[in-house]
Formats: C-alpha cells, structure tokens, sequence
C-alpha cells in the first residue's frame, strides 16, 4: 500500500499530534514498524514520514493503521478529524496567505504553546516589540519588501502580541543581548519608546525578561537566536524554531530538545536577573532622552 502524498509538508500542531497518537497506538500493540508493513502492505519509509510528522495518511493508510491497532469508535473519529484537518494552521487571518509558509506555521504553534523560551542576540523579541520598531526592523532586514508586505508583516507581529494579554496568557520568558537594546532601530524615539515598553511589560506576572549584558563576555547563545515552545497535551512534544538567513528550521528532535534547554538554561544562568535587567532597559531609555 502506497502514500502516494509526495509534497514536502508544513509542520502543523495537528499533524504532530497526529503522528504522537498513531505511535503511542502502535506501541500499545507491541508490533515493530517492519511488523506493521508485513500485515499492512504500507511502505516502511512511508510509516516512518507518517510518525514523525513529515507527511499526511491517505484515508485508506490511515484506516488500514487503525484497524491493525484495533482503535475503538472514538480513537477512530478523533484521529480522522486530525488527520482531515492535519494541514490547517491554527491561528491564521486571512491576509496571512501573503506570509511566507513556514512564519504562518510559526505562528500557528505559538499560538498553540503554553509556554515559549525566546533567545534573541540582535532584535527584540516579536512578543514584545513596539509597532514602530517591528515597522523599522522588518524595513531594515528586508529591504525589498513592498509596503504592504512590511505592513502585512507588521499586523501579524502586533496581533501574535494578545497572546500575552489573553485570559490564559501564554508564558514567556525572554532572553536578550544587550546588543539589542542598544542598537538604534528606527532611531532614537523609536528605541526610546521600545525600552520603555520593555520597562512596563516586565511587569507581567508571566513574563520573565533577562538581559546578557556585554560584561558577560563570550556566552553560548553568541551562534544566534532561537525559540523553544512547549504545549499542553503530553502528546505534543516540544519544539524548537530557528530563523536564519538560510531559512527556517524546526527541530523537535529529543536530543535536540535537550541540547537548547541545555542552551537555554546556561544563558538564563550568565544573564543578570529579572529586576537588574529591568533597572538596565530603564536607564538605557533615559539615556536616550
């Protein structure tokens, strides 16, 4: 039996927690993926992409898998519906079909998290930028985008914001390198203006800001910035989101995993606490008055 789905799929929070489910029910079943192929007929490498996400079931894969594992009615409706809706991104407006697919599928995973670590060594982080810095920051980092381009990038960057403000706000915590508050992006009122929102927004309850000051000296976050997101189903295992110049990269890799919540925790242990990075944005501001 063949998948014959040959696209390179998004990663979406669904599809992720579809492959989760039909994992766990086949190590309920105590059957190896060889296993599954000899009493199924479906490709081995074909299980494999299935399982970690990497591509979508037919209907009839999807069917044959379930009645090898001997899913009940539930299990059944439940995982259909996931798998029907597996290539929707879950946070989405209409304008962001003009986004680039993988900051749309970004999108949708924070906004599915429950908690995000940011490392940012050169911006502000997005959750937190003022409007007039995301407008001069996406101006400066791609400056052959249209107008309405920076403005559809803008609107998304200050929508993603009400997840901060929400009822169940999301949690973050936050880590920067002084290099970003000193940076002049958009000029001196725009990064005035900038610092001391970051000033009022540490206030949160459920915002934690750290800043790496350049006293810190070398540190293992100088290789570049990076964002760790973890959610509330147990099935949905943690992932990590890098953006480059050679492109977006996602990891969920349990070594990877391991290897930036190493990263992250060694960083929030260099950087200075929460009330002396608070007292620093607060002074930078002033200095720019």
């Amino acid at each position: 039996m063949l998948d014959v789905a040959t696209k390179k799929q998004t990663p979406t929070v669904r599809l992720r927690r579809l492959a989760a489910e039909l994992r766990r029910l086949r190590a309920a079943a105590e059957l190896s993926r060889e296993e599954v192929t000899e009493r199924t007929g479906i490709n081995t490498a074909t299980l494999y992409r299935i399982e970690t996400a990497k591509t979508r079931p037919q209907a009839r894969t999807l069917k044959a898998l379930l009645d090898l594992y001997d899913a009940d009615d539930e299990q059944r409706q439940h995982l259909v519906t996931l798998s029907k809706e597996a290539t929707k991104q879950g946070w989405l407006r209409p304008y962001h079909s003009d986004l680039p697919e993988e900051y749309t599928a970004y999108i949708s995973f924070e906004a599915e998290a429950s908690s995000v670590r940011n490392y940012e060594s050169l911006f502000i982080p997005g959750l937190l930028q003022t409007e007039a810095y995301a407008r001069a920051v996406i101006a400066g980092v791609l400056p052959n985008a249209t107008r309405q381009d920076i403005e559809d990038r803008v609107q998304a960057r200050i929508e993603r914001q009400q997840l901060l403000t929400q009822d169940d706000p999301l949690k973050l915590w936050a880590i920067v390198d002084e290099a970003a508050l000193r940076r002049a992006v958009g000029g001196p009122s725009v990064m005035r203006a900038q610092l001391a929102h970051l000033v009022d927004i540490a206030t949160l309850p459920h915002l934690t800001l750290q800043v790496i000051t350049f006293e810190s000296g070398a540190h293992t976050g100088m290789p570049g910035s990076f964002v760790l997101m973890d959610f509330p189903d147990p099935l949905d295992t943690d992932l990590i989101y890098i953006d480059s110049m050679a492109g977006d990269l996602f990891l969920e890799a349990d070594a990877d995993v391991r290897r930036f919540s190493s990263i992250f925790d060694n960083l929030r242990a260099t950087a200075a606490s929460p009330d002396d990075s608070t007292k620093l944005m607060a002074r930078l501001a002033n200095d720019r008055e």
